[in-house]
């Protein structure tokens, strides 16, 4: 018979926190980079922490912790709060077609608030661009490829009396590119997003292998743990 009773493995064993799981966590790494091939670089990244948010409006809400306390003997009894993530078809004017994406209720309001969906995801300041997250900025993207909004800000910029802006035709590596290049990413963009004859964002595809690098974690140091 031991002389000690043998101790839970949680103080003897120390593992690396991660939200997700790491097959899930690879699969994430893979599906961006996939999606993301012909879509200008995020300047914000994707997010490492709530992970579910990279293909969404989640406008940067995520699980919250905190305690529950009894009335009677204050016992305090940890939980969480997720955010109310609802699946909706919102209609693109720019893109005149339906939009079938996972929105918190939270930023369908905004949304409400501001006019459309088209004028949530072309917001001007810092605080929208960070709130759009990956998928929105993909979507924002989009939209601005379209006829609808280069007439919307060629609008805009007689009204301010500046001069007509020549069209410069931009990859989304950031350099020169022809107008079939345009078209060709504007092509593969819409194979990923289209399913029948709705757009469909944050639904479950094949991916590729990611290259190294890309949401890269660093894995905590092991230890023995002194009692």
């Amino acid at each position: 018979m031991p002389l000690f009773a043998p101790s839970h493995p949680s103080l003897t064993h120390l593992r690396s926190f991660s939200c997700t799981a790491r097959t899930l966590a690879n699969s994430t790494k893979q599906r961006l980079k996939l999606e993301h091939t012909d879509v200008p670089p995020y300047p914000y990244g994707p997010s490492q922490i709530y992970k579910q948010s990279n293909f969404g409006l989640y406008g940067t809400q995520k699980i919250r912790f905190g305690n529950i306390v009894s009335q009677k003997n204050e016992i305090k009894t940890r939980r969480h709060w997720r955010p109310n993530v609802q699946n909706k078809r919102l209609w693109s004017d720019a893109m005149q077609s339906y939009i079938r994406l996972r929105i918190t209720t939270r930023v369908l309001r905004t949304v409400d608030k501001v006019g459309g969906l088209d004028e949530y995801l072309l917001g001007e300041k810092a605080a929208r661009i960070k709130e759009l997250g990956m998928g929105g900025w993909k979507l924002r993207w989009r939209i601005m490829q379209t006829d609808r909004v280069k007439e919307r800000f060629r609008r805009q910029r007689e009204l301010l009396g500046l001069p007509p802006k020549e069209d410069e035709l931009v990859g989304a590596d950031g350099q020169a590119a022809t107008e079939q290049q345009i078209a060709e990413e504007i092509k593969t963009f819409d194979a990923h997003l289209k399913k029948g004859k709705e757009v469909e964002v944050g639904e479950d595809m094949v991916a590729e292998e990611a290259e190294p690098g890309f949401m890269h974690e660093q894995p905590v140091k092991q230890g023995n743990v002194v009692l």
